[in-house]
């Protein structure tokens, strides 16, 4: 069993005749995902790599039914593409791009609280269901089928991370990178919310890091909520205060507020392992299982 994504998933890839979005898109297709559409306005009637191109995505969608959608487009364009996919029949919108203005954000945040519809990301390696479907940037040849689900801030982490489960033979069910940015669509408890609902995931790794609380909210939803065993690592530890480190949401306030001890300890009091390292995480999970 997979998680939001799988071998029946049909894919638009909004930006799909540009640079970033032909080449991924390509990768996608290589890997085995079912892309069936692009959609570019002005840029209908193309094709690119096989892939009909639309002038909507409520075009594509209807006419390949498609339902779910990647967005590989700029950041002054981004948040519209989100818009557009967010008012087509599409269940499932992952966005790439980075850079995208938290202003623009915060619009879109207010959107999805009026539709089902379900955002990953902005700036964000992706999803995988390893041997199903890849929707993003994610190295598919690193990740294995098997039963760990992760969750992470960090595309480098889950790479790290998925790299020492796989060379230890630990298989992954899904793998949500849910980006970096002070506004995101799927949070970590989202993502755990569906990890502990899947039969096949037996065990987590969640890998966060500094800046914001969505980490220690974590921690409190797997204490109150959950039965599935969950790992954890957090980056940034040495980072100086007020300083970004890397993502835009990777920065502790002068407060002190969102530290890397302030995680890592709501994670260990939820009795969540926080690995130094990801192969200690790797060790922790092989633990469990």
């Amino acid at each position: 069993m997979s998680v939001l994504v799988g071998d029946d998933t049909r894919v638009v890839v909004q930006g799909i005749t540009g640079g970033e979005g032909g080449f991924h898109a390509e990768q996608m297709i290589e890997y085995g995902t079912n892309v069936v559409a692009g959609a570019v306005p002005g840029k209908g009637g193309q094709e690119v790599h096989g892939v009909p191109v639309y002038d909507t995505v409520h075009e594509a969608a209807r006419r390949e039914d498609a339902d779910a959608s990647v967005v590989f487009v700029p950041p002054a364009f981004a948040a519209d593409a989100m818009f557009e996919a967010l008012d087509s029949p599409i269940d499932l919108v992952v966005a790439i791009t980075e850079g995208v203005p938290t202003q623009d954000m915060a619009k879109v945040k207010k959107r999805l609280s009026e539709v089902d519809t379900r955002l990953i990301g902005p700036n964000c390696p992706g999803i995988i269901t390893p041997g199903e479907a890849k929707l993003g940037i994610l190295p598919g040849n690193i990740f294995s089928s098997g039963n760990v689900g992760l969750v992470s801030r960090s595309g480098t982490l889950t790479y790290q991370v998925v790299d020492n489960l796989t060379s230890r033979g630990i298989g992954q069910t899904t793998a949500i990178g849910i980006g970096g940015d002070p506004i995101i669509g799927t949070t970590f408890v989202d993502a755990l919310e569906l990890f502990e609902a899947d039969e096949e995931t037996e065990a987590i790794v969640m890998c966060g890091e500094i800046g914001g609380e969505d980490e220690e909210e974590a921690a409190n939803y797997i204490a109150q909520y959950m039965d599935t065993p969950v790992a954890g690592f957090i980056a940034g530890r040495t980072a100086p205060p007020g300083k970004r480190m890397g993502h835009a949401g990777a920065i502790v306030s002068g407060s002190g507020t969102g530290t890397a001890e302030s995680k890592i300890d709501a994670l260990n009091d939820a009795g969540v392992p926080v690995g130094d390292t990801p192969e200690q995480v790797t060790d922790y999970v092989e633990e469990y299982l």
